[in-house]
């Protein structure tokens, strides 16, 4: 009956037999998740176009067989273009959802925090403000790749089933689908594709997270304002137009550098990763993107509620 009142039960205890107060708490790891929590948009608005774009692709199939018996006729490097086209067309639309839905989230990531005031109870936990930025900066650059490339593959999977069996049921050979929308091959290409977009990208979101902590309101407009005033400045005063052009590059000029694009048609890049790596525009981006990260960090510091 006499029992030790400090004794631990084996279910409360570690790997190792520690009681949980010595157990590793993961800040980061539970950081991340009361990201993804808080902001089901990171996931729902992706969710959203993919079934907008279901919907639209199973209306334009109505007729399918008819043209894709015209569609064979043409030479093999335009059937196969014209049929990978709805595919190609359904992962843009969705890594362009990603982007925006990036962007604003690290619009509000730290603005939201001080709007409800929901800061103070955050800043009572014991979590560093560095570990905070970083799983604030790791949903646009590791979360919503990864979410994205499920949400891509599973629509694009989807597509490819009912165009298979639709020309099934029409009599018709859905080899022709299969053969021109290698998906494999369009895996391997989607994800490399995503991871260089987000690295690229790092700067846009690392400015959206800096301007989040520092704007008392309307932080869209101080984080776009700014960078249409200095475009306009040096149009107006110089004649030139460099800066509109390096934030051009930074927006889109990831393609050229990522892949190599065939003479005759731009459906089937070659990757080039040793390219990518070695352009220096990646790495001052990234440099770029932790400036901005560091700055936010001490920001955060001696930031209150709104």
């Amino acid at each position: 009956m006499n029992t030790e009142s400090n004794t631990v039960p084996e279910a409360y205890t570690g790997v190792a037999g520690a009681p949980p107060s010595k157990l590793p708490t993961r800040p980061f790891y539970w950081s991340v998740r009361r990201e993804l929590w808080e902001n089901r948009s990171i996931y729902v608005a992706p969710l959203i176009v993919a079934i907008v774009v279901l919907f639209g692709f199973l209306i334009s199939t109505i007729g399918l067989p008819e043209r894709r018996q015209a569609v064979l006729l043409l030479e093999p490097a335009k059937a196969r273009a014209m049929i990978e086209m709805p595919y190609n067309v359904a992962a843009m639309m969705l890594i362009f959802t990603a982007f925006i839905v990036g962007v604003f989230y690290c619009l509000d990531a730290l603005h939201g925090e001080r709007r409800d005031r929901s800061i103070l109870f955050w800043k009572s936990l014991p979590v560093s403000d560095l570990t905070t930025l970083l799983s604030k900066a790791t949903i646009p650059l590791g979360v919503l790749p990864l979410v994205t490339f499920a949400i891509i593959i599973a629509t694009q999977f989807v597509m490819l089933l009912w165009t298979s069996v639709l020309l099934m049921t029409h009599n018709m050979s859905p080899a022709s689908t299969w053969t021109s929308v290698p998906f494999l091959q369009g895996c391997l290409i989607l994800l490399y594709g995503l991871v260089a977009i987000a690295l690229w990208h790092a700067p846009i979101y690392g400015w959206a997270l800096l301007v989040s902590g520092w704007a008392r309101r309307a932080t869209f407009l101080w984080a776009v304002v700014p960078l249409l005033a200095i475009g306009f400045f040096e149009k107006i005063t110089f004649g030139t137009s460099h800066f509109a052009s390096m934030l051009k590059n930074r927006l889109l000029g990831f393609a050229p550098e990522a892949f190599a694009f065939n003479a005759h048609s731009i459906d089937s890049p070659q990757l080039t990763p040793l390219k990518y790596l070695s352009t220096p525009g990646l790495w001052i981006g990234l440099i770029l993107a932790a400036l901005f990260l560091a700055a936010a960090v001490w920001q955060r510091r001696y930031r209150g509620p709104i």
